[in-house]
């Protein structure tokens, strides 16, 4: 077992990167908290640049961390930082975020689909502002945000789109269990199945990453009984190292090719030569973690 105070710190980690971020633009939707910073943070040690589009712009009672507070940390790491405050369902707000990145920091060579909103309920439990909070924000926001950085993906030398989404698994499980959530997160699947094919020839690359365990994040602690079951999850920093390994080529004999997969971190860091996963987990032995779900 691994305990939460022997555990690798994010700095050292198990993963060695083949790769560098260093002086790439990432645009990434959300990133205030959770596995999005930890994204933000792994690129800025290598010196990328980050633009942060978040709801969080004043601190929230239950959630910690602003769009603010993560540019400061992304800066001490090593990174340059774009803090900005929007909502990725909101047409201006990214057009905004877009626009920024360009005039910014030249263009942008990277965009992380990471903002997301979650409700396990069944289907005549699920309330229907739930229901649109999940299409807007997996479904609409994920298509609107890649859509609008397409112009300035092209210019890059490496565009690449990352969305944090499962892999598209048609057993009928999943949908059974929670349809609603369900709907909304093959939905952000399908938008990198059918970009990566559809970008193919402007040498875009478009991919999606998703953890085989549970991962820390402020929703798990803020359902019912989430400070226990965290204990059975990774922390985030598997996912940031994971999204590293994919975004510079590491991972893959394609390399800057690679694109339309449907990635887990376990398998992109194995790639990598990464063979004990326990530094990351919280304190549970590997056979007791939880397994996240659609895998």
């Amino acid at each position: 077992m691994t305990s939460s105070d022997d555990a690798f710190p994010p700095t050292a980690t198990p993963y060695q990167a083949a790769g560098s971020l260093q002086g790439r633009t990432i645009l990434m939707s959300g990133g205030s908290r959770g596995i999005g910073l930890a994204i933000a943070l792994r690129a800025a040690r290598d010196g990328a640049n980050v633009v942060l589009l978040a709801k969080t712009g004043e601190p929230h009672a239950k959630l910690q961390g602003t769009v603010f507070s993560a540019a400061g940390e992304v800066e001490a790491a090593g990174g340059k930082a774009l803090p900005l405050v929007g909502d990725v369902r909101n047409d201006d707000d990214v057009a905004r975020a877009v626009a920024a990145a360009v005039e910014h920091f030249g263009g942008i060579d990277i965009v992380i689909n990471n903002a997301s909103a979650i409700d396990l309920s069944r289907t005549d439990a699920v309330d229907m502002k739930r229901y649109d909070l999940m299409q807007d924000i997996n479904v609409r926001g994920t298509f609107l945000l890649s859509k609008l950085a397409l112009p300035a993906l092209r210019k890059s030398d490496g565009g690449h789109i990352l969305t944090l989404s499962p892999p598209l698994n048609l057993d009928p499980k999943w949908a059974g269990m929670h349809l609603a959530y369900t709907m909304a997160k093959y939905g952000m699947s399908l938008t990198t199945l059918g970009l990566a094919e559809e970008l193919k020839a402007d040498g875009v690359r478009v991919n999606s990453l998703w953890p085989c365990t549970l991962i820390d994040t402020a929703a798990i602690r803020n359902m019912p009984g989430g400070e226990a079951i965290v204990q059975a999850a990774r922390g985030p920093q598997i996912m940031a190292d994971a999204a590293h390994a994919v975004l510079t080529g590491s991972n893959v004999k394609e390399g800057a090719a690679a694109t339309g997969n449907f990635y887990t971190d376990e398998q992109v860091l194995a790639a990598t030569g990464v063979t004990d996963f326990r530094p990351y987990s919280l304190g549970a032995a590997e056979d007791r973690l939880v397994p996240d779900i659609f895998l």
